[in-house]
């Protein structure tokens, strides 16, 4: 509720501004991720999900050790880290759906993460680490842009 205070300068009571929310003090820190990774244009967040599901595959790691081991530097490119991002979005986008089930996303991210990030740990909670997860959580919440803009690419 907003209240004249005079000469044209207005208080607004904290619990009705939605223009700037803090994070509730009981939110998990994967909440603040989650906003930051939702901010992210479609490529950037691809390639993101696509260095978290190499960093996940311990063949992938191997590999990249070895790689360093023998000088190599380690330079993936853009276009190869969206392409293991797209990927990877592919193989899990069914599942994701039916883990979710029927749940209608929340209009407030950060009211939407939690249950969406439930959604995504469902499939396959052993295989999906903390980045790949909050990568993937992203791209279900954003999953019609997603969904666009990885059609698009193929």
């Amino acid at each position: 509720m907003a209240l004249p205070l005079g000469r044209g300068r207005w208080f607004v009571d904290s619990s009705q501004d939605t223009a700037f929310a803090m994070p509730a003090v009981d939110d998990p820190p994967s909440t603040e991720v989650g906003i930051i990774l939702l901010g992210l244009d479609v490529e950037r967040l691809m390639a993101g999900l696509g260095m978290a599901a190499m960093a996940e595959d311990p063949g992938a790691v191997a590999l990249s050790v070895d790689h360093v081991r023998h000088g190599a530097a380690l330079r993936p490119a853009m276009a190869d880290l969206v392409e293991v991002g797209c990927r990877r979005w592919r193989s899990v986008r069914v599942a994701v759906a039916e883990a979710a089930g029927g749940v209608v996303g929340s209009g407030s991210p950060r009211q939407g993460w939690a249950p969406a990030e439930r959604a995504v740990a469902a499939v396959d909670p052993l295989a999906t680490g903390p980045a790949c997860r909050a990568y993937l959580t992203a791209c279900w919440l954003r999953r019609a842009e997603i969904d666009r803009w990885v059609e698009d690419r193929t």
